[in-house]
């Protein structure tokens, strides 16, 4: 996998700022007003299309060569997805939550390179989290309120238990093929949650394991494949090869996300 080596430093900390504000315009819509249905069938709010405008301004800005993909324009930029660098983006992941009231939805970004995420940013704007990671540099874990953010704390996956796994899996899409799979897994403790903070609980310690073995598309999964891989962890296609990014669909047919292996220590 390619590793953050040839990332400017400020990258992060401009990006996580966007990423706020992005958060910022989210919580200004208070609420999920004009929600109409995509040709995919999936849903998207006005406070999608707000987010969008500011990741995608902030993103012009601060890094004005590198393309964008987002969900909420993925047709204008595909031309990115073969072109070496660009930026992945979610602008509200967990739309379903948000439009349900509950408040694990995030802002994801990530930094593409040779195909796979070196940089990822998910931010959780009802729950003042963000969970940060550049592959090959570590992860971390700040606070946010309206006027500042916190001081960063290191997190790490943590090392896979004997007994009980405590798995991750999303509350409005857990697909039959998934839950098959569930049945097969001794000693589980099954957890729902929304949105990238699946992959962001398991990088941080506090779960064991993120399956999904049902399609899902890239800006879904390469923000918090960069923080869960960053913190120590791995994430991999069912058969166990690495996810394959940029496809003419932008869809990744299914993953398994784990804490650090066995062997190591927490």
């Amino acid at each position: 996998m390619a590793t953050f080596e040839a990332v400017p430093a400020d990258l992060m900390e401009g990006l996580t700022a966007i990423s706020v504000s992005a958060a910022a315009a989210i919580l200004a819509a208070k609420g999920p007003g004009g929600v109409r249905i995509k040709a995919d069938g999936s849903p998207v709010t006005d406070a999608d299309m707000a987010a969008d405008a500011v990741v995608r301004d902030g993103l012009c800005r601060l890094a004005p060569s590198l393309p964008i993909i987002s969900e909420e324009a993925a047709r204008t930029d595909d031309r990115a997805a073969s072109n070496g660098r660009y930026f992945l983006v979610d602008p509200l992941d967990g739309t379903r939550e948000f439009i349900a009231g509950h408040d694990d939805y995030t802002v994801n970004i990530a930094l593409m390179s040779a195909g796979a995420p070196v940089l990822g940013i998910v931010t959780a704007p009802a729950l003042g989290l963000i969970w940060r990671g550049a592959v090959g540099r570590g992860a971390d874990r700040l606070s946010f309120s309206a006027d500042q953010v916190s001081a960063s704390q290191p997190i790490h996956a943590r090392a896979r238990p004997q007994s009980e796994l405590i798995v991750l899996v999303s509350r409005s899409h857990l697909d039959a093929a998934t839950e098959t799979y569930l049945k097969g897994l001794p000693h589980v403790r099954c957890v729902a949650c929304g949105s990238s903070v699946k992959f962001c609980r398991v990088a941080e310690g506090i779960a064991d394991h993120y399956p999904r073995l049902g399609p899902v598309r890239d800006w879904d999964v390469a923000a918090g494949h960069a923080v869960l891989v960053a913190a120590g962890g791995t994430i991999t296609s069912p058969d166990g090869a690495p996810l394959i990014y940029g496809t003419p669909e932008l869809r990744i047919p299914g993953f398994l996300a784990w804490g650090a292996p066995a062997s190591s220590s927490a």
